[in-house]
């Protein structure tokens, strides 16, 4: 075994390799770039090695840097994790021949496996079914025309060294393949140095569904179960979960069976997953094989009990695997929501700045559930531009997947993030939704369901009623606490009527609201004649300031975010959020009277949405654009964004050109 490792990465899955190296009893090396230099993994580590600047290109994609960090701390293997130079075989090569052991599979095998045109030839020999396609790199972006003319649309258009969503669109038309296989090969070109691009047929409604797999050097091969990983956005996952709520156990085993297949057929040792494009009659073809450790494999570690970082360095230590076939059962079933540092409201365009608070619901086992935390960020650190925009992976096991949702539902509603934009609250209501639910998945759901972007709505009905009551409890402490404020001026003491009146949206209730201080508070909603419901009794050891609240609800546990706003409090949980403002009644009739402050019409205006780099402009002033015309091109944390126009009309000023690094809501262009 290995006295000492190197990870090469950054962020959380570096913290991740190191925790279990730390349980193996082996040392580690952090590598950091100048963005990273107080980075937790840095902290984690036993020892830590400067390789360059902010960029990728510059530090954790530099391999001779990395291999020098190796041989000055004396460590004896590279740990690559996932993304960078995890399936670069050059890299593997390069740590062989420098006398380093590479934790992951061999040189071969991430070549034949890394070149998306070879691995579907291999896969046809070991008799894995394959997606009809195309098969040779296209030239340009008429001939990517003519052979999707041939193949039928709608087609995928791919980059062959490619993976992680980045080098892909779908185009369903000539005009949609002329203008995505430029972006397709200039994001494959940025994020992988090699902008050959592919084409198959495209596979309407699919599911995405893959096989984890474990390969020792002695001829030992099982799988570890599929995952569900249909849950996407712009071809990169965002939700997964183990088991797959469409799989059966014959599927299982006919999915596992060509998995192996074309493991063996290269050769292969370590952990890697082989993926599956799955159609609603349940036939799958073979999309890729990842030849190293997947962003989603917390899932299956928590339904077969294993540590698959381990797995990956006692094989790549020479050990033969430690279980066969039949020893692994699938228990429980998990869940993974990636918490990425983004606007849904914006188009899930990437946020960058500090994350000014940061936290993340309480970890460990449960009352029949167990939640889990991915994470390589704290409090008061940086999100910058120059790296993927996830932050954390929030993980939750259960007996079964309802359970597991209900489990994942209250730990996302517990996260509390300020700072930068955040996909939380998308993900609280994705999990809110029937169809999900129902596991009816397909990796256009979110499209679907969703649209281009995502706003919490407001709260109605039982909704509007849970908000009010928590808004209406909380105003009544804020008050109890003041009457008990000591050194007061001899008299009457301060005191607050019981009835409220609580505006949310275009709702108003009115409420009685009773209960001493340090006692549960009792909320009854009172009826025009100002008859009484029954009085709900509220629970809670919330304290102002606390950004979740905590308590129960008529007998009901709830966690709500909370802001504080002007006489009242923003509520927000699982996609909705309602600003709760709660009066006396004189202080009701006043506030009626108070104007409403216009937002500023920026309709006129290109905003830059996003912190990002200006790739290119594609209208010139005096230009009259429609609906709908590309603009220009912002690149930010390695995807490019086409912006679009949203209205008629002819552009008036640049204010911007290309190589030009704007920030959030910079004015690109202005319209006459």
């Amino acid at each position: 075994m290995f006295s000492k490792i190197l990870i090469a990465n950054r962020g959380e899955i570096a913290c991740r390799i190191i925790a279990t190296a730390r349980k193996m009893g082996i040392a580690t090396v952090a590598v950091y770039s100048e963005a990273d230099r107080d980075a937790p993994h840095v902290a984690l580590a036993d020892e830590a090695v400067a390789i360059g600047p902010a960029p990728a290109a510059q530090s954790y994609l530099a391999i001779d840097k990395i291999i020098a960090a190796a041989r000055e701390t004396g460590a004896e293997a590279v740990h690559p994790g996932y993304g960078f130079l995890s399936e670069n075989a050059a890299f593997a090569r390069a740590l062989t021949d420098a006398g380093l052991t590479f934790i992951g599979p061999n040189v071969g095998a991430i070549e034949a496996m890394g070149d998306k045109l070879r691995s579907k030839e291999i896969a046809a020999a070991a008799g894995v079914s394959t997606i009809p396609g195309h098969a040779g790199a296209i030239a340009d972006a008429e001939e990517a025309v003519r052979v999707a003319d041939r193949i039928g649309y709608p087609v995928m258009l791919k980059a062959s060294a490619g993976g992680g969503g980045k080098g892909m669109r779908i185009a369903r038309s000539a005009e949609d393949v002329r203008e995505g296989f430029a972006r397709a090969q200039s994001e494959a070109k940025a994020s992988f140095g090699d902008d050959r691009i592919l084409i198959e047929r495209f596979i309407e409604q699919p599911r995405h569904i893959e096989i984890q797999i474990l390969a020792d050097g002695h001829g030992n091969i099982i799988h570890l179960g599929e995952r569900e990983c249909s849950i996407q956005r712009r071809n990169q996952k965002i939700v997964e979960e183990a088991p797959s709520p469409f799989v059966d156990a014959d599927m299982r085993a006919r999915m596992a069976k060509e998995a192996i297949a074309l493991a063996r057929a290269v050769d292969y040792q370590s952990a890697g997953t082989v993926e599956f494009i799955v159609d609603r009659e349940r036939n799958f073809y073979f999309l890729e094989m990842n030849t190293r450790l997947q962003v989603e494999h917390p899932v299956t570690e928590m339904v077969t009990g294993l540590d698959l970082v381990e797995e990956m360095i006692r094989i790549a230590a020479g050990e033969p695997l430690r279980l066969g076939q039949d020893d692994i059962a699938l228990e429980g079933w998990a869940i993974e929501c990636r918490i990425y540092a983004e606007d849904p409201s914006r188009g899930f365009l990437p946020s960058s700045g500090r994350l000014k608070r940061y936290r993340p619901p309480e970890v460990g086992p449960r009352d029949r559930h167990t939640v889990r935390l991915d994470s390589g960020v704290v409090e008061g650190g940086e999100i910058t531009m120059h790296y993927d925009p996830m932050i954390a992976k929030l993980v939750t096991h259960g007996r079964d997947r309802e359970a597991a949702i209900a489990a994942m539902a209250r730990a996302l509603d517990c996260f509390h993030i300020d700072g930068i934009a955040h996909n939380i609250p998308f993900l609280g209501a994705l999990m809110a939704h029937p169809r999900w639910r129902a596991g009816e998945l397909a990796t256009t759901f979110v499209h679907e369901v969703f649209g281009e972007r995502f706003t919490p709505r407001a709260p109605e009905g039982d909704e509007a009623r849970l908000f009010a009551t928590v808004g209406a409890a909380i105003d009544h402490l804020s008050n109890m606490r003041r009457s008990k404020i000591s050194q007061q001026m001899p008299g009457r003491r301060v005191s607050f009527p019981s009835q409220r009146i609580v505006r949310l949206g275009p709702h108003e209730f009115r409420m009685e609201v009773t209960g001493a201080l340090g006692a549960p508070t009792r909320v009854a909603f009172l009826a025009e004649d100002g008859t009484a419901d029954a009085a709900i009794e509220v629970r809670s050891d919330w304290w102002p300031g606390a950004p979740i609240w905590h308590g129960e609800v008529g007998g009901e546990m709830v966690a709500l975010e909370v802001r504080p706003i002007l006489n009242g409090v923003r509520l927000a949980r699982r996609g909705v959020s309602g600003e709760v403002a709660v009066y006396t009644e004189r202080e009701a009739r006043l506030a009626a009277l108070m104007p409403i402050k216009e937002a500023p019409d920026t309709s006129k205006l290109l905003l830059c949405p996003m912190p990002g780099l200006i790739k290119s402009i594609a209208v010139a002033v005096g230009d009259e654009v429609r609906a709908g015309d590309a603009l220009c091109v912002v690149e930010a944390m390695k995807m490019e964004n086409i912006l679009r126009a949203e209205q008629d009309g002819v552009v008036k000023r640049l204010n911007a050109k290309p190589g030009d690094s704007l920030a959030v809501d910079a004015v690109i262009m202005e319209f006459a």
